[in-house]
């Protein structure tokens, strides 16, 4: 085989199973693997190095090989600078162009390793030469004359490592969904981490469904609001629109929220709660004029707390605060993405893993559903620094609210 490159790998690579992936890919895919050098750090602070001589039968393979490779922290050897190609028309990138991860990357560029701002995953890396600054652009908002990295040479991505810490919730890859993992040991641990981050000045992000009000846990989630962890709510019509109708009304669904009684004509309420909300001309609008006196919406007002509802084709009214168009949600909850250092999903599949695909892989994420194929799908679709807990949310936010207050 004449079509070879040289690749490093750096970092936790045995104990986070990268080499035994590296060497997969590289069978799996049709091509062969030498190792050239392999250095095995010896302590847990130590990090292990391996180089390794990847070769195919055509160089269409290859680089396809080193495309997968990349994702899990491959560097290409022999440095070159990025290629980087002019885009001849809006929303088009130039043949062969790379697809970021949203893992931390680096461009090798006027000779410097640069990083790339703004890390997402599926996104195109453009460089700005007068200011020698590299970020991503999704397709969507590539104009014409945008310089774009095209090909593998002169980009290193640096995956987070598993933590070698057997109390750490938040490793790499950690995890396997399963309801049977230990629930509490989860919850208290996903507290410590709050606790930390809001002691740094850092910002936490809730990604909500409906079934947070469903079960009676939305005053849980308002009381976190209203005491400082929560930063920013991404969520759907739903989620607002059935919050509100449990301040209104006392039901969800045409359910009493604290006795699960059937309320007559109670299926009606959501509408009726959007129709005040549009009588008032806005959420925080309702809240100044006394319409709306409590719940999670609420709290978000009264506490400066930004939130992003985004609409869907099944929506109800909506109400006034929803953004219809997806492509303008897309973009406000890319830019709160950029900012969290945590995000927890709750009973939401859609909207989380729309979240996932926009987070950084360095924000520490957990997704929390009663259906495993929800963070299943996180996973398969990138998110791999997930923790999936299985479980009730019914359950979930109250003991994440009273291990929260726990000294």
């Amino acid at each position: 085989m004449d079509n070879k490159r040289t690749i490093e790998l750096s970092g936790h690579i045995i104990d986070s199973l990268t080499l035994t992936k590296t060497m997969g890919i590289i069978m799996d895919k049709g091509g062969e693997f030498d190792i050239l050098e392999i250095d095995v750090g010896r302590k847990k602070s130590d990090v292990s190095h391996a180089k390794i001589e990847v070769s195919a039968d055509s160089p269409e393979l290859l680089e396809s090989i080193l495309d997968e490779l990349s994702v899990l922290g491959a560097s290409i050897d022999d440095i070159k600078e990025v290629n980087l190609v002019a885009s001849t028309k809006d929303k088009v990138a130039p043949e062969g162009f790379y697809s970021s991860s949203n893992h931390t990357t680096h461009i090798f560029y006027d000779g410097n390793w640069i990083p790339v701002e703004e890390i997402e995953m599926d996104c195109l890396v453009v460089v700005d030469e007068d200011e020698k600054r590299a970020f991503v652009k999704p397709i969507a908002e590539i104009k014409a004359g945008d310089k774009i990295v095209v090909g593998l040479d002169g980009v290193k991505v640096t995956p987070p490592h598993r933590s070698r810490d057997e109390q750490q919730v938040f490793e790499f890859m950690n995890s396997e969904v399963s309801s049977e993992k230990p629930l509490m040991n989860l919850i208290n641990g996903i507290a410590r981490e709050m606790k930390e981050i809001k002691a740094k000045g850092g910002k936490i992000g809730i990604v909500g469904g409906p079934a947070i009000v469903h079960t009676g846990s939305g005053k849980f989630l308002a009381a976190l609001v209203r005491e400082g962890y929560i930063d920013v709510i991404m969520a759907g019509n739903a989620l607002a629109t059935h919050d509100i109708e449990s301040n209104l009304f006392g039901t969800s669904l045409g359910i009493e929220v604290e006795t699960g009684k059937i309320v007559a004509h109670g299926h009606t309420h959501h509408m009726r709660a959007i129709n005040r909300i549009n009588n008032s001309g806005s959420i925080k609008n309702a809240v100044e004029d006394g319409t709306l006196t409590g719940g999670i919406m609420y709290e978000c007002i009264k506490n400066n707390v930004p939130y992003v509802l985004a609409g869907s084709i099944r929506d109800d009214g909506p109400l006034p605060d929803v953004i219809t168009d997806t492509a303008e949600s897309q973009k406000l909850m890319r830019h709160y993405a950029q900012e969290v250092d945590m995000v927890i999903m709750i009973a939401t599949m859609l909207h989380s893993i729309a979240t996932g695909n926009l987070l950084p892989s360095r924000v520490k994420s957990i997704c929390v559903d009663i259906n495993p194929s929800t963070v299943t799908k996180l996973s398969d679709r990138g998110s791999a620094q997930v923790v999936g807990i299985v479980t009730d949310i019914g359950t979930f936010l109250p003991l994440l609210y009273n291990a929260l207050h726990e000294e």
